[in-house]
């Protein structure tokens, strides 16, 4: 695609003042025909020029006046008359109404495109000016704050509320909890020894259904496809830049500015149009230290930033549904300040959402860690994500079981996740939830093989604090998804429902359940199996025992060859450590359960930029940084 008029004069007018150089010019010229976009997203996606210098020469070519709308704001209720999206998509907005009643309508677009668009738009005399677009997002931000805040926070509680963890638990799941608890403690009083060993074959059982369906999905999920990975990155590669779709990044963050530079020059080295990225790092508005941060970062145009306003819950859904009111993208991922994907992540996801069904609505790429072997928690962490996504996860994709989403690297097709409310503000493992409410709704979650490098936790507190509101979040997804138990099994069928169970269920239930077995092993290691025998007939002592000796060191081995898929094996002897891990998320369980009846909703918040690593990823991007300026 040649350039029009308009960009090659706009070019050659930035050329003669002296704010692009020949090089500079011709690489923009080459990189806006192979990627069929205009020559200003172009520039807006290089820091070669400052944005007022940009938008000033727009100005002049166009010969319209240049605007500040932060100095002179538009008028609200002019704004409120408009819809958000089209003005979001357009980057136009209507500034103010003159005394002979002609309308000034800002854009940060000018040409014969936006002038259509607003003779369509706004009947009548109209005034163009030109404006920022960062000007204008800020604009639209203010006049729709409080009609956009109501939505991210209550769009699914208000249309689904059966799907929403605002209700923590309903009266039928407190009924039937109070009927169980009842039952229970009735069989205590009557009948104590029938009764213990009623709960202990059925603690037994659930042992044993949870590590056997681990190893079923391991099995299962350790097929490699190497075929159907070697066709989604043959068919990636073939991928034409001027074919590909306006993706949104989200990047939610809360006082972290010291990661933040990672991420966005692991963006800039992503195999993407950096012009067709729309990337919203999206902040609390309280959070002054990140934002300040972030505007010293001085990033291309194709970077904005969202200030969420200040409101209960204050949670990353919340946050995430706030910015994606002014996604402009096909296509939405998240990752977080500390991710770096790699490069030909999107690509690879675009082929895979080709392949697969077409009711495919994310696409979850695998997590890991760039500071593994740090020391021994991190270790333990790679070990725990590599079993989970390398292995787990594409054996509960193969059986057809719901797939409970990492916390990043998602990809989702933007119609799907604006249909069902995006995420629930009042779950604190949103993304858990959400892939399960996919699958609920009709659609499939798929897994692919790229992944996204992280930090691992360094501390134990630190990591006890994310791990504990994961593992309340998927106490919350189980509430919420247990509340219409035929519903579920409908819609899931009964693979879906046992998955469900075991892999949701299982992943709280385990670590608190862990110390009653542990305390009846160290019973019967202190006086003898005569203590213990009255509770566990013949057949149930020898269950128990099975899954002592043969469950845990199932899950040991599993533990230990997770790495080998990545060639990591000088990890796998620190898979028999694995006890003192269980150990931390029993921990991290039982506090789990306190925050979920105290305090549902508070989002316990993951301090990173703790590894030493770290600190050598931010140099390596401050380099970057420099060498792309």
């Amino acid at each position: 695609m040649a350039l029009d008029g308009d960009s090659a004069a706009i070019g050659e007018l930035l050329l003669d003042r002296g704010l692009l150089t020949p090089a500079q010019l011709d690489e923009a010229t080459a990189r806006a025909e192979e990627w069929h976009v205009g020559l200003i997203e172009v520039l807006q996606s290089r820091r070669w020029l400052k944005p007022g210098e940009l938008y000033r020469a727009l100005a002049f070519y166009y010969d319209l006046r240049l605007v500040d709308l932060f100095e002179a704001p538009p008028d609200i209720d002019l704004v409120r008359q408009q819809d958000v999206t089209a003005m979001t998509d357009a980057l136009t907005i209507p500034v103010r109404r003159m005394a002979g009643g002609t309308l000034v309508v800002a854009t940060a677009r000018p040409g014969p495109r936006t002038l259509l668009h607003i003779i369509e738009t706004y009947p009548g005399d109209v005034e163009i000016v030109v404006a920022p677009q960062l000007d204008i997002s800020w604009a639209l931000q203010t006049a729709f704050r409080e009609e956009q805040l109501h939505r991210a926070v209550y769009g699914l509680a208000d249309t689904d509320p059966v799907m929403s963890a605002k209700s923590v638990i309903t009266p039928p799941q407190v009924v039937a909890i109070y009927l169980m608890i009842s039952a229970l403690l009735v069989g205590f009083a009557t009948a104590p020894v029938a009764s213990l060993i009623a709960l202990n074959v059925v603690m037994t059982l659930f042992y044993t259904g949870n590590f056997l369906f681990k190893a079923v999905l391991v099995w299962v999920g350790g097929e490699v496809q190497e075929r159907y990975s070697r066709a989604i990155a043959a068919e990636a590669a073939a991928m034409r830049d001027d074919d590909l779709p306006v993706y949104t990044v989200l990047v939610p963050m809360f006082r972290e500015p010291e990661v933040l530079p990672i991420l966005t020059a692991a963006l800039r080295k992503l195999d993407y149009p950096l012009a067709k990225l729309d990337i919203k790092i999206v902040l609390e508005e309280t959070d002054d230290e990140t934002i300040a941060a972030a505007r010293a970062l001085e990033l291309e145009g194709v970077f904005e930033i969202i200030q969420v306003p200040q409101s209960h819950p204050q949670t990353k859904p919340k946050a995430c549904n706030y910015a994606l009111q002014y996604a402009r993208g096909d296509f939405l991922v998240i990752f977080d300040a500390e991710d770096k994907p790699e490069p030909d992540q999107l690509k690879k996801v675009l082929a895979a959402f080709r392949q697969r069904s077409p009711n495919t609505a994310c696409i979850q790429c695998r997590l890991n860690y760039y500071n593994a072997r740090e020391n021994w928690l991190t270790r333990m962490f790679t070990l725990d994500y590599s079993l989970w996504f390398d292995l787990m996860l594409p054996g509960l994709e193969r059986l057809g079981v719901p797939i409970p989403l990492g916390g990043t690297s998602n990809h989702f097709r933007m119609d799907v996740l604006r249909e069902l409310n995006a995420w629930d503000p009042f779950n604190v493992t949103e993304d858990a939830d959400l892939g399960i409410r996919l699958t609920q709704k009709g659609y499939r979650v798929g897994v692919i093989d790229s992944t996204t490098y992280e930090e691992a936790n360094v501390s134990i507190p630190n990591w006890i604090r994310q791990r504990s509101r994961w593992i309340k979040g998927y106490m919350q997804t189980f509430l919420v998804h247990t509340r219409r138990p035929i519903h579920l099994y409908r819609s899931v069928g009964l693979p879906g429902v046992i998955g469900f169970v075991f892999f949701i269920g299982g992943t709280f239930l385990s670590g608190l359940l862990n110390p009653i077995f542990w305390a009846t092993f160290l019973v019967w290691m202190i006086f003898g199996a005569d203590a213990i025998e009255p509770f566990f007939p013949p057949i149930l002592l020898y269950m128990s025992l099975l899954n002592l000796l043969a469950g845990n060191a199932l899950l040991v081995y599993l533990t230990m060859v997770a790495p080998f898929r990545r060639r990591w094996t000088d990890l796998a002897p620190w898979g028999i450590s694995v006890l003192g891990y269980w150990v931390l998320m029993t921990i991290a369980s039982y506090k789990a359960l306190k925050q979920l009846i105290s305090n549902p909703f508070y989002w316990e918040k993951t301090q990173h930029g703790l590894s030493k690593q770290t600190a050598n990823e931010l140099d390596a991007a401050k380099s970057d940084a420099e060498v792309a300026t």
